[in-house]
């Protein structure tokens, strides 16, 4: 998934990008309107509202044009008519600085939730997805690994197309129990990482299923599973460092 964050404030923009990127979506930032405009249109787009050469309002009109891309207007103005402007304007979420770092990754899962349909429709359920070794065919519901079958139950299959959809992003916990089993509750979280488990178990090496430490699983391929790994380690000390950075702005 490729995120695009709009914000001229360089230390705002710093930990932006250090969160999203050690939860492993395709991360680029600009600074001003005109750069904003100028890329090719993103999957999700962190839009301050604050530029300096063009108010985020005029900027998200412009934005919508593009329907596939779901907009979160990031941003200091508070005020309620200001909130309710934005999201007339068609901001899909909108979230006030500063903001907790868990916040941020589940209001874009939940954007990214409302619009996964939409994006589907792109890809017709019976064009098979393949993921190195990995092949997730949703019109016949089967897995295969280097072409051999992977006995799967419904909740596995559903598990791992959502974690292939994603791929290489890390998708969360709430989002999958959201998506797959339809509930947050507790008996639901542990039946979670047994399905996890049970995954690994079947897929191996071909397709390693990573644990991103407080937030969810991303599923990686045997060609990455090296980078897979160290980014991962990484994720909690750089995490911590960015939560700092983004609460403290207020920009």
């Amino acid at each position: 998934m490729r995120i695009l964050v709009v914000e001229d404030d360089d230390r705002v923009a710093r930990g932006l990008v250090t969160v999203l990127t050690n939860a492993s979506f395709d991360v680029r930032r600009v600074a001003t309107a005109a750069e904003a405009l100028a890329e090719p249109p993103a999957d999700v787009v962190l839009l301050d509202l604050n530029l300096p050469d063009a108010d985020g309002l005029d900027v998200l009109r412009r934005l919508r044009e593009h329907p596939e891309t779901a907009v979160i207007a990031v941003t200091a103005r508070a005020e309620e008519r200001e909130r309710v402007q934005g999201l007339r304007r068609g901001a899909d979420d909108y979230v006030v600085k500063p903001f907790g770092v868990a916040e941020l990754l589940a209001r874009i899962d939940a954007v990214l939730r409302r619009t996964r349909a939409a994006r589907r429709q792109d890809r017709p359920d019976d064009e098979p997805r393949t993921l190195g070794p990995l092949t997730i065919d949703h019109a016949t519901r089967e897995a295969a690994v280097d072409g051999e079958p992977v006995t799967l139950t419904r909740k596995e299959f559903e598990l791992l197309a959502l974690l292939a959809d994603r791929a290489p992003a890390v998708v969360s916990r709430d989002l999958i129990l959201d998506q797959v089993w339809g509930a947050s509750w507790e008996s639901s979280s542990r039946t979670l990482d047994t399905h996890i488990a049970s995954l690994r178990a079947k897929l191996g090496d071909a397709a390693p299923i990573r644990t991103v430490r407080g937030v969810g699983y991303r599923l990686t391929t045997a060609t990455d599973a090296d980078t897979a790994h160290a980014t991962d380690t990484a994720h909690a000390t750089d995490t911590a460092h960015a939560t700092d950075t983004t609460n403290a702005a207020d920009g």
